[in-house]
């Protein structure tokens, strides 16, 4: 039989426990329009531009999740300019939890959303 898994990412999962604030977090972080009108819980997909989507799940209606999140990232975005990346996050007022890391051809920095996430930004 053919593998009919495809060797394609198609959506990322985040558990959340305060939908609207998470949509709030991430919508500024990336700098896209929020529709408070547009969020159904008990999910929102967040618009990326590519392939992989990128859904906060808050679960059932009615359940409030109780999270434990991962010591390490769970995913990355992507900047072409590190400091900048940096800067932007930073004047978010976002927790940032390290400093820029940088090898020869790839940098990163961590922020952590509202649910303690943690989330790298990196060049590579």
């Amino acid at each position: 039989m053919k593998n009919p898994i495809l060797n394609k990412m198609n959506t990322v999962f985040v558990h959340v426990s305060n939908l609207h604030e998470s949509v709030r977090w991430y919508s500024r972080l990336l700098s896209l329009r929020i529709r408070e009108q547009d969020i159904h819980p008990p999910v929102y997909n967040i618009e990326i531009d590519s392939h992989t989507g990128l859904t906060l799940d808050a679960g059932p209606k009615g359940m409030k999740k109780k999270l434990n999140p991962s010591p390490y990232p769970i995913f990355n975005f992507h900047t072409d300019d590190i400091n900048r990346g940096y800067d932007y996050v930073k004047e978010l007022g976002y927790l940032i939890v390290s400093e820029i890391v940088r090898f020869d051809d790839f940098s990163y920095f961590q922020v952590v959303d509202p649910d303690g996430n943690i989330i790298m930004i990196c060049t590579g």
